[in-house]
């Protein structure tokens, strides 16, 4: 037969609640909207000092003081585009709360069809049944002389698409393009291939050598924009899950490799509607162990892009 100890509890030893350190109090609590202010900033005002809340809070804070200041360099996903979020990144760019984007391929041509089309994000599974998902002649036929005149003119993938876009007689969607607003702008863009993943390179006008050109300089670019986050920049991935992460943990260490260690002491900030392994540690938690400070935001891009975005333009807009 089997013997079982049980603890003596009439031996615990109890400590009164008021020598115990709380990691909440009413101080950090939400708050209700307020009859005298209703504005976004009280909004955001009245969130929960606590967990994610202070997160995004920290995250506005360190884009706000480095606009315009230092580097805040975004990196996009083709999600964040596709939903609908480029007019909040112009914006931001207008303030130098964003003062570099670079995109993997996806964004690119989310953001060339809306430019040039009014339109994208196809039906994948009904393209897929039949062979014709990605096959759109135009946006392969214009996305793929557009890198290749690139290639001749040693431009990186960014500044080739945006200036064929700026060339373009008619662009229905002009005023909601990342690409056409960077050129505009002066802030710099950067496309980052991933060959066979794009549906451009499915097209019989694409180019292997000029897409592998115009990327390996953006690629170049990148690694010459990183070390301008060195002492309070800010750098948000945005729903990339693998590209932009490798890609930025390259660039980060040839520009430390260029630059004594730097950039250090910045701000990594990953928001994606779920965590991945690279966002977490290739731009979260590596590139801060030298200083700085690694953030994981995690929620529908169309719904936390937006709350980032009106809490930094509402806070410049008091500057």
């Amino acid at each position: 037969m089997t013997e079982y100890r049980e603890a003596d509890f009439s031996r615990l030893k109890t400590v009164p609640v008021a020598k115990r350190p709380n990691k909440v109090d009413p101080s950090l609590l939400a708050h209700p909207p307020l009859p005298v202010d209703r504005s976004f900033t009280a909004f955001v005002d009245a969130l929960p000092a606590i967990l994610a809340a202070q997160d995004l809070r920290y995250v506005v804070d360190q884009i706000v003081a480095a606009a315009g200041r230092r580097a805040v360099v975004a990196m996009l996903g083709g999600h964040v585009i596709k939903v609908g979020l480029g007019p909040l990144l112009i914006a931001l760019m207008r303030q130098r709360a964003i003062t570099a984007v670079a995109m993997n391929g996806s964004a690119a041509i989310h953001d060339f069809e809306l430019a040039a089309y009014g339109g994208t994000s196809e039906d994948v599974a009904a393209g897929l049944g039949d062979g014709t998902f990605g096959m759109a002649e135009e946006t392969g036929r214009e996305m793929n002389a557009a890198l290749a005149r690139g290639a001749k003119t040693q431009q990186g993938a960014g500044e080739a698409l945006a200036e064929y876009l700026r060339a373009r007689k008619d662009l229905p969607g002009r005023d909601v393009s990342v690409l056409l607003a960077c050129a505009e702008l002066g802030v710099p863009v950067t496309v980052h291939a991933a060959i066979g993943a794009e549906i451009v390179h499915q097209h019989p006008t694409a180019d292997g050598a000029a897409i592998g050109a115009t990327s390996h300089r953006d690629f170049k670019r990148l690694a010459g924009i990183l070390p301008d986050l060195d002492d309070g920049g800010v750098v948000l991935n945005l729903g990339s899950a693998v590209v932009m992460p490798e890609v930025f943990l390259k660039a980060l260490t040839i520009a430390r490799n260029l630059n004594g260690g730097r950039p250090k002491n910045f701000t990594a900030c990953d928001c994606d509607m779920q965590r991945h392994y690279r966002p977490r540690v290739n731009v979260v938690e590596r590139p801060t162990l030298a200083g700085g400070r690694g953030i994981q935001l995690t929620g529908h891009h169309e719904i936390l892009v937006p709350l980032i975005a009106w809490a930094v333009l509402s806070q410049l807009e008091k500057r």
